[in-house]
């Protein structure tokens, strides 16, 4: 195994869901095939997977300022399901000792959450 490739979200509105991802997310859209219903971004070398049949993920983005990256989505409408908060603090598991880690999450257009972690 070398990593992850791949990861799939449901969605019930293709374009609804491209829209949200690309131009509220700000992700790559890589392609999308219709038929049969397949939307790709790029997240970061891995590919998401927009498509009605896959079942609904809890992704986690990764974020360089949670606070900032919810105030601008909260800007846009965007329904905040957690608000900003520091979940754990560093003692060098995941990166620098000390670092906190913040976690948010938010409801796409297609009513999942998916969250923002720094």
């Amino acid at each position: 195994m070398t990593g992850l490739g791949q990861i799939a979200q449901h969605a019930d509105d293709l374009d609804r869901a491209t829209a949200f991802y690309r131009d509220v997310l700000g992700l790559r859209h890589i392609a999308t095939f219709d038929p049969p219903g397949l939307v790709f971004f790029d997240l970061g070398g891995v590919r998401l997977l927009i498509e009605k049949a896959a079942p609904a993920a809890l992704l986690y983005l990764a974020s360089d300022d949670v606070r900032a990256d919810v105030e601008r989505l909260r800007e846009r409408g965007v329904p905040i399901v957690e608000e900003p908060h520091v979940i754990f603090t560093d003692d060098g598991t995941f990166g620098r000792p000390g670092a906190e880690i913040w976690l948010a999450a938010f409801e796409d257009s297609e009513g999942n959450t998916v969250g923002f972690i720094t």
